[in-house]
């Protein structure tokens, strides 16, 4: 089963220094259907304006991994961590037993655009820990580029979560597609970022049906043994993220 959620359907909040849209139940937006997705409790899609930020606040037993589309953020914990994330960077935050952290535009002119994922782990009671990794674009392209992966797999540049879960993105250009299994007791959470996206049907030259999603839409995928993606645009690319994740 596909169940779609078109970018306008999500929540939005504008506060002025912040716009975001929230995917699931998120600070004083409360849906008892829409709680979470397996164990992705949190897909938040900020938009951060120069020279603001989240203050230090706490977090625990979560794991938090932030991908940036455009701009910049500097992360600083309370364990003494530190950094500043790009695209073509990903970022995780492991809050164990309990961490504090701010996050901030460091620009003066740019907003940051950024996606925030929150995953409950596996595994609760560790020490907060951090972890930020580069891959290259061009490895992007035309396939699933793992960038957050399960806590002592092969990480090949990726991140290391406490979940068995694994974060793609993909840059599909026009007519390339990809194809991604999922096992039993499987699923999946497609993010469009840019362009358009036929889901389990092939591009735009087959008769194959399938359902195209857009810039800012969701598919949440349960019941599927096998997702064939494929750039549905004309002489245009579908720039997306793909969770894998366990029921």
């Amino acid at each position: 089963m596909i169940q779609v959620i078109r970018a306008n359907e999500r929540h939005h909040l504008d506060a002025g220094w912040l716009s975001t849209h929230w995917h699931f139940s998120f600070d004083d937006y409360y849906d008892p259907e829409n709680v979470s997705f397996g164990p992705l409790r949190v897909f938040n899609d900020d938009v951060i304006q120069p020279a603001s930020g989240f203050p230090m606040h706490p977090h625990r037993e979560m794991e938090i991994v932030t991908y940036v589309i455009d701009g910049t953020l500097k992360h600083r914990d309370s364990v003494g961590n530190e950094g500043v994330i790009r695209p073509g960077e990903v970022q995780r935050m492991s809050a164990g037993t309990g961490v504090r952290h701010s996050e901030f535009n460091p620009s003066k002119v740019d907003p940051v655009h950024l996606i925030q994922l929150w995953i409950q782990p596996a595994v609760k009671g560790i020490a907060p820990s951090w972890e930020q990794k580069s891959y290259q674009e061009e490895k992007r392209i035309g396939k699933l580029l793992p960038i957050a992966v399960p806590a002592g797999k092969n990480k090949n540049g990726a991140v290391s979560i406490q979940q068995d879960a694994t974060i793609y993105t993909s840059l599909l250009e026009e007519g390339q597609s990809v194809t991604h299994a999922l096992g039993s007791g499987r699923r999946a959470y497609i993010f469009v970022i840019d362009g358009k996206l036929k889901v389990n049907g092939l591009p735009r030259t087959s008769s194959v049906n399938g359902q195209t999603i857009s810039k800012g839409d969701q598919a949440r995928v349960t019941r599927e043994s096998e997702l064939k993606l494929a750039a549905a645009g004309a002489k245009s690319s579908a720039d997306f993220l793909l969770l894998d994740l366990p029921d």
